[in-house]
Protein backbone atom coordinates (compact mmCIF):
# COMPACT_ATOMS: atom_id res chain seq x y z
CA UNK A 1 0.00 0.00 0.00
CA UNK A 2 1.17 3.56 -0.80
CA UNK A 3 -0.18 6.03 1.73
CA UNK A 4 2.41 8.64 2.67
CA UNK A 5 0.07 11.57 3.14
CA UNK A 6 -3.52 12.69 2.78
CA UNK A 7 -3.07 13.40 -0.94
CA UNK A 8 -2.15 9.77 -1.77
CA UNK A 9 -4.16 6.75 -0.66
CA UNK A 10 -3.58 3.59 -2.68
CA UNK A 11 -4.10 -0.11 -1.96
CA UNK A 12 -3.12 -3.15 -4.03
CA UNK A 13 -5.00 -6.39 -3.34
CA UNK A 14 -4.64 -10.13 -3.85
CA UNK A 15 -7.59 -12.37 -4.69
CA UNK A 16 -7.74 -16.09 -3.92
CA UNK A 17 -9.29 -18.86 -6.04
CA UNK A 18 -12.61 -18.58 -4.20
CA UNK A 19 -12.73 -14.82 -4.87
CA UNK A 20 -12.20 -15.40 -8.60
CA UNK A 21 -15.23 -17.70 -8.68
CA UNK A 22 -17.39 -14.70 -7.69
CA UNK A 23 -16.88 -13.29 -11.19
CA UNK A 24 -15.33 -9.94 -10.32
CA UNK A 25 -12.20 -9.24 -8.29
CA UNK A 26 -10.57 -5.92 -7.41
CA UNK A 27 -6.81 -5.58 -7.80
CA UNK A 28 -6.17 -1.94 -6.94
CA UNK A 29 -8.01 1.10 -5.61
CA UNK A 30 -6.81 4.56 -4.77
CA UNK A 31 -6.88 8.32 -4.73
CA UNK A 32 -4.18 10.76 -5.83
CA UNK A 33 -4.08 14.53 -5.57
CA UNK A 34 -1.69 15.66 -8.29
CA UNK A 35 -0.73 19.23 -7.52
CA UNK A 36 0.24 21.74 -10.25
CA UNK A 37 3.81 21.16 -11.37
CA UNK A 38 4.00 17.69 -9.82
CA UNK A 39 5.52 14.64 -11.48
CA UNK A 40 3.02 12.18 -12.93
CA UNK A 41 2.56 9.31 -12.53
CA UNK A 42 4.11 8.42 -9.16
CA UNK A 43 7.27 6.35 -9.46
CA UNK A 44 6.29 4.33 -6.39
CA UNK A 45 3.70 2.35 -8.35
CA UNK A 46 4.56 -1.30 -9.12
CA UNK A 47 6.05 -1.90 -12.56
CA UNK A 48 2.77 -3.27 -13.93
CA UNK A 49 1.03 0.03 -13.21
CA UNK A 50 3.70 2.70 -13.71
CA UNK A 51 3.90 4.24 -17.18
CA UNK A 52 5.50 7.03 -19.17
CA UNK A 53 2.99 9.32 -20.88
CA UNK A 54 4.79 9.23 -24.25
CA UNK A 55 5.03 5.44 -24.27
CA UNK A 56 1.72 4.68 -22.57
CA UNK A 57 0.93 1.23 -21.19
CA UNK A 58 -1.25 -1.86 -21.52
CA UNK A 59 -2.96 -3.21 -18.40
CA UNK A 60 -4.14 -6.74 -17.62
CA UNK A 61 -7.23 -5.38 -15.85
CA UNK A 62 -10.05 -2.88 -16.26
CA UNK A 63 -9.74 0.44 -14.45
CA UNK A 64 -12.38 3.07 -13.76
CA UNK A 65 -10.69 6.45 -13.35
CA UNK A 66 -12.64 9.50 -12.13
CA UNK A 67 -11.31 13.07 -12.26
CA UNK A 68 -12.85 15.46 -9.72
CA UNK A 69 -10.53 18.48 -10.06
CA UNK A 70 -8.27 19.87 -12.78
CA UNK A 71 -7.92 18.77 -16.39
CA UNK A 72 -5.60 16.97 -18.79
CA UNK A 73 -5.59 14.64 -21.79
CA UNK A 74 -6.40 11.01 -22.56
CA UNK A 75 -5.87 8.78 -25.59
CA UNK A 76 -6.01 5.07 -26.33
CA UNK A 77 -6.15 2.57 -29.18
CA UNK A 78 -9.72 3.57 -30.02
CA UNK A 79 -9.70 7.27 -29.04
CA UNK A 80 -7.50 10.12 -30.33
CA UNK A 81 -6.04 12.60 -27.85
CA UNK A 82 -9.02 14.06 -26.00
CA UNK A 83 -9.33 16.76 -23.36
CA UNK A 84 -10.67 15.44 -20.06
CA UNK A 85 -11.23 17.11 -16.73
CA UNK A 86 -13.42 17.67 -13.72
CA UNK A 87 -16.36 15.27 -14.01
CA UNK A 88 -14.75 12.90 -16.53
CA UNK A 89 -14.82 9.18 -15.82
CA UNK A 90 -12.99 6.86 -18.19
CA UNK A 91 -12.69 3.09 -18.41
CA UNK A 92 -9.39 1.45 -19.29
CA UNK A 93 -9.68 -1.97 -20.92
CA UNK A 94 -7.29 -4.93 -20.50
CA UNK A 95 -5.04 -5.47 -23.49
CA UNK A 96 -5.76 -1.96 -24.84
CA UNK A 97 -2.96 0.60 -25.12
CA UNK A 98 -3.69 3.92 -23.42
CA UNK A 99 -2.05 6.98 -21.88
CA UNK A 100 -3.21 10.04 -19.96
CA UNK A 101 -1.91 12.80 -17.71
CA UNK A 102 -3.00 16.00 -15.95
CA UNK A 103 -2.09 19.42 -17.27
CA UNK A 104 1.10 20.60 -15.56
CA UNK A 105 -0.57 23.91 -14.63
CA UNK A 106 -3.74 22.46 -13.11
CA UNK A 107 -2.84 19.01 -11.81
CA UNK A 108 -5.91 16.97 -10.91
CA UNK A 109 -7.63 14.79 -8.31
CA UNK A 110 -7.92 11.21 -9.48
CA UNK A 111 -9.88 8.27 -8.05
CA UNK A 112 -9.45 4.84 -9.59
CA UNK A 113 -10.31 1.19 -9.08
CA UNK A 114 -8.84 -1.72 -11.03
CA UNK A 115 -10.69 -5.01 -11.48
CA UNK A 116 -11.21 -8.06 -13.67
CA UNK A 117 -13.62 -10.93 -14.14
CA UNK A 118 -16.30 -12.51 -16.27
CA UNK A 119 -19.05 -10.17 -15.01
CA UNK A 120 -17.36 -7.14 -16.59
CA UNK A 121 -16.32 -9.14 -19.67
CA UNK A 122 -20.01 -9.96 -20.21
CA UNK A 123 -21.00 -6.28 -19.91
CA UNK A 124 -18.53 -5.50 -22.70
CA UNK A 125 -19.76 -8.36 -24.88
CA UNK A 126 -23.37 -7.26 -24.30
CA UNK A 127 -22.56 -3.69 -25.34
CA UNK A 128 -23.20 -2.00 -21.99
CA UNK A 129 -19.53 -0.97 -21.96
CA UNK A 130 -17.94 0.07 -25.24
CA UNK A 131 -14.15 0.20 -25.77
CA UNK A 132 -14.75 2.66 -28.62
CA UNK A 133 -16.28 5.13 -26.14
CA UNK A 134 -14.18 4.90 -22.98
CA UNK A 135 -14.90 8.42 -21.66
CA UNK A 136 -18.12 9.25 -19.81
CA UNK A 137 -18.58 12.95 -19.03
CA UNK A 138 -20.84 12.37 -16.06
CA UNK A 139 -20.11 15.58 -14.16
CA UNK A 140 -19.38 15.71 -10.46
CA UNK A 141 -21.15 13.18 -8.26
CA UNK A 142 -20.57 13.05 -4.51
CA UNK A 143 -22.16 9.60 -4.44
CA UNK A 144 -19.50 8.22 -6.77
CA UNK A 145 -16.74 9.85 -4.69
CA UNK A 146 -18.28 8.31 -1.56
CA UNK A 147 -18.20 4.88 -3.21
CA UNK A 148 -14.54 5.25 -4.18
CA UNK A 149 -13.68 6.27 -0.62
CA UNK A 150 -15.67 3.34 0.75
CA UNK A 151 -13.75 1.00 -1.58
CA UNK A 152 -10.43 2.38 -0.29
CA UNK A 153 -11.49 1.81 3.33
CA UNK A 154 -12.75 -1.72 2.60
CA UNK A 155 -9.49 -2.54 0.80
CA UNK A 156 -7.35 -1.21 3.64
CA UNK A 157 -9.31 -3.18 6.25
CA UNK A 158 -8.89 -6.30 4.05
CA UNK A 159 -11.33 -8.42 6.05
CA UNK A 160 -12.91 -11.69 5.00
CA UNK A 161 -15.39 -11.08 2.17
CA UNK A 162 -13.72 -7.81 1.17
CA UNK A 163 -13.50 -8.87 -2.48
CA UNK A 164 -17.23 -9.52 -2.69
CA UNK A 165 -18.02 -6.15 -1.11
CA UNK A 166 -15.58 -4.41 -3.46
CA UNK A 167 -17.18 -6.16 -6.44
CA UNK A 168 -20.53 -4.69 -5.40
CA UNK A 169 -18.99 -1.22 -5.16
CA UNK A 170 -17.54 -1.54 -8.68
CA UNK A 171 -20.96 -2.47 -10.05
CA UNK A 172 -22.59 0.38 -8.12
CA UNK A 173 -20.14 2.94 -9.56
CA UNK A 174 -20.58 1.50 -13.04
CA UNK A 175 -24.37 1.54 -12.80
CA UNK A 176 -24.51 5.14 -11.57
CA UNK A 177 -22.05 6.30 -14.23
CA UNK A 178 -23.97 4.64 -17.07
CA UNK A 179 -27.28 6.02 -15.78
CA UNK A 180 -25.96 9.57 -15.53
CA UNK A 181 -24.32 9.32 -18.93
CA UNK A 182 -27.51 8.10 -20.59
CA UNK A 183 -29.83 10.59 -18.91
CA UNK A 184 -27.45 13.57 -19.22
CA UNK A 185 -28.90 14.98 -16.01
CA UNK A 186 -25.97 17.31 -15.36
CA UNK A 187 -25.67 18.93 -18.78
CA UNK A 188 -28.01 21.87 -18.24
CA UNK A 189 -27.59 22.90 -14.63
CA UNK A 190 -24.31 24.57 -13.70
CA UNK A 191 -25.50 25.16 -10.13
CA UNK A 192 -25.90 21.39 -9.61
CA UNK A 193 -22.25 20.96 -10.55
CA UNK A 194 -21.10 23.68 -8.18
CA UNK A 195 -22.99 22.18 -5.27
CA UNK A 196 -21.70 18.69 -6.08
CA UNK A 197 -18.19 20.16 -6.18
CA UNK A 198 -18.75 21.78 -2.77
CA UNK A 199 -19.97 18.46 -1.33
CA UNK A 200 -16.91 16.64 -2.67
CA UNK A 201 -14.54 19.26 -1.23
CA UNK A 202 -16.27 18.93 2.14
CA UNK A 203 -16.03 15.13 2.07
CA UNK A 204 -12.33 15.33 1.18
CA UNK A 205 -11.75 17.83 4.03
CA UNK A 206 -13.38 15.89 6.88
CA UNK A 207 -10.07 15.69 8.74
CA UNK A 208 -9.57 19.46 8.51
CA UNK A 209 -11.37 22.71 9.11
CA UNK A 210 -13.03 24.34 6.13
CA UNK A 211 -13.79 28.01 5.53
CA UNK A 212 -17.22 27.93 3.88
CA UNK A 213 -17.04 31.56 2.76
CA UNK A 214 -13.77 30.80 0.96
CA UNK A 215 -15.38 27.71 -0.55
CA UNK A 216 -18.26 29.81 -1.89
CA UNK A 217 -15.77 32.28 -3.33
CA UNK A 218 -13.87 29.44 -5.00
CA UNK A 219 -17.13 28.46 -6.70
CA UNK A 220 -17.71 32.08 -7.79
CA UNK A 221 -20.81 32.39 -5.59
CA UNK A 222 -21.63 34.85 -2.86
CA UNK A 223 -21.83 33.10 0.50
CA UNK A 224 -25.47 34.08 1.10
CA UNK A 225 -26.47 32.68 -2.32
CA UNK A 226 -24.30 29.58 -1.85
CA UNK A 227 -25.85 28.90 1.57
CA UNK A 228 -29.41 29.22 0.19
CA UNK A 229 -28.80 27.08 -2.89
CA UNK A 230 -26.87 24.46 -0.92
CA UNK A 231 -29.70 24.12 1.58
CA UNK A 232 -32.30 23.91 -1.20
CA UNK A 233 -30.23 21.21 -2.92
CA UNK A 234 -29.27 19.07 0.10
CA UNK A 235 -31.73 19.99 2.86
CA UNK A 236 -28.82 21.13 5.05
CA UNK A 237 -27.02 24.44 5.51
CA UNK A 238 -23.35 24.01 4.44
CA UNK A 239 -21.98 24.08 8.02
CA UNK A 240 -24.60 21.56 9.15
CA UNK A 241 -23.84 19.28 6.20
CA UNK A 242 -20.11 19.38 7.00
CA UNK A 243 -20.79 18.47 10.63
CA UNK A 244 -23.01 15.58 9.50
CA UNK A 245 -20.10 14.25 7.43
CA UNK A 246 -17.80 14.52 10.45
CA UNK A 247 -20.31 12.66 12.62
CA UNK A 248 -20.61 9.89 10.02
CA UNK A 249 -16.83 9.50 10.02
CA UNK A 250 -16.73 9.54 13.83
CA UNK A 251 -19.29 6.70 13.94
CA UNK A 252 -17.20 4.67 11.47
CA UNK A 253 -14.03 5.17 13.50
CA UNK A 254 -15.76 4.31 16.78
CA UNK A 255 -17.34 1.16 15.39
CA UNK A 256 -14.55 -0.17 13.17
CA UNK A 257 -11.34 0.90 14.93
CA UNK A 258 -9.97 0.86 18.44
CA UNK A 259 -8.75 4.46 18.31
CA UNK A 260 -9.28 6.35 21.60
CA UNK A 261 -12.04 8.97 21.66
CA UNK A 262 -9.44 11.70 22.19
CA UNK A 263 -7.53 10.62 19.08
CA UNK A 264 -10.72 10.56 17.01
CA UNK A 265 -11.65 14.07 18.18
CA UNK A 266 -8.17 15.31 17.19
CA UNK A 267 -8.31 13.52 13.81
CA UNK A 268 -11.63 15.19 13.03
CA UNK A 269 -10.31 18.57 14.19
CA UNK A 270 -12.78 19.22 17.00
CA UNK A 271 -11.94 21.95 19.52
CA UNK A 272 -11.58 19.41 22.34
CA UNK A 273 -12.57 15.90 23.34
CA UNK A 274 -15.27 17.36 25.59
CA UNK A 275 -16.71 19.44 22.73
CA UNK A 276 -16.73 16.39 20.45
CA UNK A 277 -18.38 14.19 23.11
CA UNK A 278 -21.06 16.80 23.81
CA UNK A 279 -21.93 17.19 20.12
CA UNK A 280 -21.87 13.42 19.60
CA UNK A 281 -24.27 12.71 22.46
CA UNK A 282 -26.58 15.52 21.32
CA UNK A 283 -26.66 13.98 17.85
CA UNK A 284 -26.90 10.28 18.72
CA UNK A 285 -28.14 10.07 22.30
CA UNK A 286 -25.00 8.14 23.24
CA UNK A 287 -21.57 9.12 24.47
CA UNK A 288 -18.82 8.05 22.03
CA UNK A 289 -17.86 5.09 24.27
CA UNK A 290 -21.50 4.02 24.64
CA UNK A 291 -21.92 4.19 20.85
CA UNK A 292 -18.77 2.10 20.35
CA UNK A 293 -20.00 -0.57 22.77
CA UNK A 294 -23.51 -0.53 21.29
CA UNK A 295 -22.22 -0.77 17.71
CA UNK A 296 -19.88 -3.66 18.40
CA UNK A 297 -22.52 -5.47 20.44
CA UNK A 298 -24.95 -5.27 17.50
CA UNK A 299 -22.31 -6.47 15.06
CA UNK A 300 -21.91 -9.73 16.99
CA UNK A 301 -25.62 -10.56 17.06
Amino acid sequence: MISNNESIDIKYLIANDCDHQWGLTVNSVGFQEIKPGSEYPLKEHPSGYYFNYNKGRILREYQLVYITRGHGVFKCDDTPETQIGQGSLFLLYPGKWHTYHPDIKSGWNEYYIGFSGSIIDNLVVSGFLDPANPILNIGLSEEIVRLYKEAIEVAKADKSGAQQLLAGIVMHITGIALSISKNKIFETDEIDQKIERAKIIMRESIMQDIDLEQLASKLNLSYSWFRKVFKDYTGFAPAKYFQELKMQKAKELLTHTGKPVKEISIMLNYESTEHFSTLFKKKTGFTPLEYRHHGRENSTK
